[in-house]
């Protein structure tokens, strides 16, 4: 394998916010980006805004010249259109993806009949807003980004992946499948969840109460800003990581049942020393993680 990331074409399947981002953060890293789209239209603004080299809705053509693939659309999408992507790669290439949820991703490279080494990825790092007016080539700086070994990766695939991942910024992190999607429920899909939650909260007090439309600021803005994510792409991450989140979800009620307890209880003088020591080591916490 070719291990050379400047040497290497890139092809990105998926023009939206990360695919984007990724092809605009390999320009000059790499020999050559290829993009493709779904439409034309979105071929041609890729091509005119300098996010590739050369864009395309041949999805068999482009992977069949590329030295990595990179899939780049909703996780569905991307375990769907897999087999048909590996089916035109060259046997020495690498395959890639960028979702979400890795459980799911990484089984469906693993059942590969035939064709490229694979490697999982995930980069953390994103938008509430997708589509190719989005994309930002800073996107990836400082971040990690995942990168999740399969039955079919070799040495030299996990070190293309590796520079792939530097060569946008990012900071790449080898670990299991399993222990990403278990974290990534917690970190990531959970405050997508609960954005959401409150969002419905806050629809329920506005019928009945209008100051409820009327008071929202930046803290409200602040904690709801995921549940502005676009809804194809969520309902992917929601659906392939089922399990992880329901213990998430879990995790997260009984949280919210003890501070629902400590709020009910008689309070103390001077002060209510639970509630107190409760939102202290969560402020605590919040601060160290978050210098």
């Amino acid at each position: 394998m070719n291990v050379n990331l400047s040497n290497s074409t890139v092809a990105v399947v998926g023009l939206g916010l990360m695919g984007g981002s990724l092809a605009l953060a390999l320009a000059g890293k790499c020999a050559r980006r290829v993009g493709v789209a779904s439409r034309p239209e979105v071929a041609r603004a890729a091509v005119a805004r300098q996010v590739v080299d050369n864009a395309t809705c041949d999805l068999a053509g482009a992977v069949r010249q590329a030295d990595v693939v990179v899939l780049a659309t909703p996780v569905r999408h991307i375990i769907s259109v897999m087999p048909e992507v590996a089916a035109h790669m060259r046997p020495d290439a690498l395959l890639m993806d960028v979702g979400s949820t890795k459980g799911a991703v990484v089984e469906a490279m693993e059942a590969l009949p035939e064709g490229p080494v694979t490697v999982g990825g995930h980069p953390m790092c994103g938008k509430e807003t997708g589509g190719l007016d989005s994309a930002d080539p800073a996107l990836f700086e400082g971040a990690a980004f995942v990168l999740v070994p399969t039955a079919r990766t070799t040495p030299g695939a996990l070190a293309l992946a590796s520079a792939l991942a530097e060569a946008v910024g990012a900071r790449p992190l080898v670990m299991d499948a399993h222990t990403h999607d278990r974290a990534v429920a917690i970190v990531s899909h959970l405050p997508y969840v609960l954005a959401c939650a409150l969002m419905h909260a806050q629809m329920h007090a506005a019928g009945e109460d209008q100051a409820a439309d009327l008071l929202p600021a930046g803290g409200f803005r602040d904690t709801t800003r995921l549940a502005a994510s676009e809804v194809d792409m969520m309902l992917d991450v929601l659906l392939t990581n089922r399990p992880a989140i329901e213990q998430a979800l879990d995790l997260f009620t009984a949280q919210l049942a003890q501070a629902r307890a400590l709020l009910g209880e008689p309070e103390p003088e001077p002060e209510p020393s639970g509630l107190l020591a409760w939102i202290e080591r969560a402020q605590i916490r919040r601060r160290e993680m978050f210098r």
